[in-house]
């Protein structure tokens, strides 16, 4: 994080306890929209409610307005339909902006004060709490969604969000979601979050960009677990002035000490 302002907590999935963090206060107290970084519950709120076909194949067109506002994607032009984990992997809006009218406004608002975004997430003494508004109409959904509109979230609250996620994972406990875990790891392997893949193990995880609330910057985020198959730590990366891809090229690195050092605590010899 050298010359970057924001903030880095990592956290052990099995104790739930910090293992590492940078401007901890930063990411208690700062309200921001959590941009894509919310899609893996929209998809997970979809798939358990049968609502979706994963193999179902979206046409991505471009440009993408919704509401007045130009949401075009951000992934290569040549990728022009994704299924549901892909969508994950590649952060489709035209993905997201489609499959979140079969939604209604009150079950999105609620999936996300279900998993903590109106909560504190109790890493902190001085933490603060998200805001969730419910859509009234589908513009406002649709931007909802994609975390543009009608959420605002702490990094603290993201970050206990995915170790929910992370701690399924663990157990196996995957069901009809199945899709969503196999996009994260998408995500980090070839995806909009491959800037976060570590040496020596995989991770799977998800960026965000979004206009700040108090500047016409961007903010991104990184949110992420390791190693993807059983996954030990979760790692958030909030950069004040970025983009979600920045935030993913600063967690790789954090991932791969702390494997590194696992494998020298396990096995002194090894350098």
């Amino acid at each position: 994080m050298a010359g970057k302002s924001g903030a880095v907590v990592v956290i052990s999935v099995s104790s739930g306890k910090i293992l590492a963090h940078w401007n901890l206060d930063i990411a208690a107290q700062r309200l921001e929209t959590p941009g894509s970084t919310v899609k893996p519950f929209v998809l997970m709120e979809l798939l358990e409610k049968a609502k979706i076909d994963p193999a179902q194949r979206v046409i991505c067109h471009r440009p993408l307005y919704i509401g007045g506002k130009r949401m075009d994607c951000s992934h290569p032009v040549a990728i022009t339909s994704l299924d549901a984990a892909d969508a994950i992997a590649y952060s489709c809006n035209t993905y997201f902006a489609t499959v979140a009218t079969r939604l209604s406004p009150g079950e999105l608002a609620d999936k996300f004060k279900q998993i903590g975004f109106t909560s504190p997430a109790g890493y902190a003494q001085n933490e603060i709490t998200g805001e969730v508004r419910t859509p009234a109409d589908q513009g406002e959904l649709q931007l909802q969604a994609l975390g543009e509109w009608g959420v605002r979230v702490t990094p603290l609250e993201l970050l206990a969000a995915y170790d929910s996620m992370a701690r399924r994972k663990l157990k196996g406990d995957l069901g009809a979601t199945a899709p969503v875990f196999d996009g994260l790891e998408r995500a980090v392997k070839y995806g909009v979050a491959h800037g976060a893949q570590p040496v020596g193990t995989m991770a799977a995880g998800k960026t965000g960009t979004a206009a700040g609330l108090r500047t016409p910057e961007t903010h991104g985020f990184f949110l992420g677990y390791a190693p993807a198959d059983e996954p030990q730590i979760v790692v958030m990366v909030y950069l004040e002035r970025g983009r979600g891809m920045d935030a993913a090229a600063v967690a790789g690195p954090i991932i791969t000490a702390w494997w590194k050092n696992r494998v020298i605590a396990r096995d002194p010899v090894i350098r």
